[in-house]
């Protein structure tokens, strides 16, 4: 008896040596049931760049449209209200040729992004410093971006960053959030928060 259950303990040991290559992944959070409908406030502008408010906020509803899991609407009949603001714009020649022209451009581009849950007036998430960073050749060389084109290739990569942290990682920490839902907020029996 003593033999056998040495033997199931040596195996149950054996196979937790075994599970060490599986990675630990959170299981994935979704926002609180009483959200169906996301605004996106039109973002505010904190720089000298004329115009990127416009841009940013169309592309961030664009891409919640592509998304398709909440449904978009105006902020009086939303549950939850996305917010932001453009925070810094920084343009920086990184190299440049024999006569001293810019050859490549970093543009960096900081935003600050929250969602509002409208019931309970509070954010259920905050991003102080989302960042997106585009290097690219000037426009006379092949293959090279005029500013605006580049400007376009970070709008969409925000625009994503926003809605995957609204649909798929709530509750995730990149900056800082809430790792939690709420305790006023309702939650479904059967879900761990």
């Amino acid at each position: 008896m003593k033999k056998l259950i040495l033997v199931a303990a040596a195996l149950g040991l054996a196979g937790c040596g075994a599970s060490s290559d599986i990675i630990y992944k959170p299981a994935e959070q979704k926002l609180p049931q009483h959200i169906k409908r996301i605004a996106v406030r039109p973002f505010a502008n904190k720089t000298q760049q004329f115009g990127l408010e416009e841009k940013i906020t169309l592309k961030v509803i664009e891409e919640f449209l592509k998304n398709g899991e909440y449904t978009v609407s105006p902020e009086n009949a939303a549950q939850g209200v996305i917010v932001g603001e453009i925070s810094h714009y920084i343009l920086t020649p990184i190299q440049y040729d024999v006569n001293l022209v810019p050859t490549v451009y970093k543009l960096n581009v900081i935003a600050g992004v929250r969602l509002l849950d409208k019931e309970y007036n509070r954010y259920l998430w905050e991003e102080p410093a989302l960042q997106v960073t585009k290097m690219y050749s000037a426009a006379n060389l092949p293959g090279g971006l005029t500013e605006e084109q580049a400007r376009e290739a970070l709008w969409e990569i925000l625009a994503k960053d926003v809605v995957m942290r609204t649909v798929q990682g709530f509750g995730s920490v990149s900056s800082t959030s809430q790792k939690k839902v709420p305790s006023e907020v309702p939650v479904s029996t059967g879900t761990a928060q």
